[in-house]
């Protein structure tokens, strides 16, 4: 046997001992115990796996089941209205809506929160329990966002009867009417921020056509009056306030 052969043998030989301490060590399997009255409670392995899902899924929550489809769309038609392709940037109006949408839904947050999160915290409560009561609030908010008609499309899709009441309506038939209702209120709120700046372009244009001015972009001479248009107006005042207003608590 060569030398290298030796060293290894023994290398092996002298990390056993560290592998079985490593093995007594480690973290314990998932245990799921469920007490007398029903109620389950999970080892803190399977705890921190949830946690780790909810934070892969936390972008599709975002999306999904608050205001900042709604808020971001606006957004995107006002810059596109406005004529400008990059400004502000994304990171600028990503911010502004993220932001608007804590702001607009602080009041379900906190509910949320003092409803399931900080009783499950404190012990106080089980998790199945913790996480029903953590939803309602937001499924609260969804609910006062969606159309009728859209909540019976997807209804009758999912091949459902009509639900007694909205405490009955499942995630799975909520989420997807909640986005429709976003969109198609989102759609409209940017249709009326882009007429103004639209009779703008069609002002300049005729003006320009008019003067025999062909060959002069109308969306460059007309960039610098809708931007006066919209800070004369306190644009950003006025849209933020009539976003945070056309939502229903």
């Amino acid at each position: 046997m060569n030398r290298r052969a030796i060293l290894a043998l023994l290398a092996m030989l002298t990390l056993l001992p560290l592998d079985a301490a490593m093995a007594q060590s480690a973290l314990p399997a998932v245990a799921i115990k469920t007490a007398a009255d029903g109620a389950q409670t999970y080892s803190l392995t399977f705890q921190v796996l949830i946690l780790m899902t909810v934070l892969t899924l936390l972008p599709a929550i975002l999306l999904a089941m608050t205001a900042f489809t709604r808020i971001i769309i606006v957004l995107s038609i006002l810059r596109q209205a406005l004529g400008m392709a990059t400004t502000p940037s994304n990171q600028i109006l990503t911010g502004l809506a993220l932001f608007m949408t804590f702001f607009v839904m602080s009041a379900t947050i906190e509910q949320s929160y003092a409803n399931g999160i900080k009783p499950y915290l404190d012990g106080q409560m089980a998790g199945e329990v913790a996480l029903d009561r953590t939803i309602a609030p937001l499924k609260k908010f969804m609910l006062a966002q969606t159309r009728e008609n859209d909540l019976q499309l997807f209804t009758k899709l999912s091949g459902k009867t009509p639900f007694a009441t909205p405490d009955d309506v499942p995630l799975s038939v909520l989420i997807p009417t909640f986005m429709t209702s976003e969109l198609k209120t989102a759609f409209q709120i940017g249709f009326m921020v882009f007429i103004p700046f639209l009779v703008i372009d069609l002002v300049v244009a005729s003006v320009l056509m008019s003067m025999g001015m062909m060959m002069l972009s109308p969306v460059l001479v007309s960039l610098p009056f809708k931007i006066m248009l919209f800070v004369v107006v306190d644009g950003w005042t006025l849209l933020m306030g009539t976003l945070a207003a056309s939502f229903h608590q």
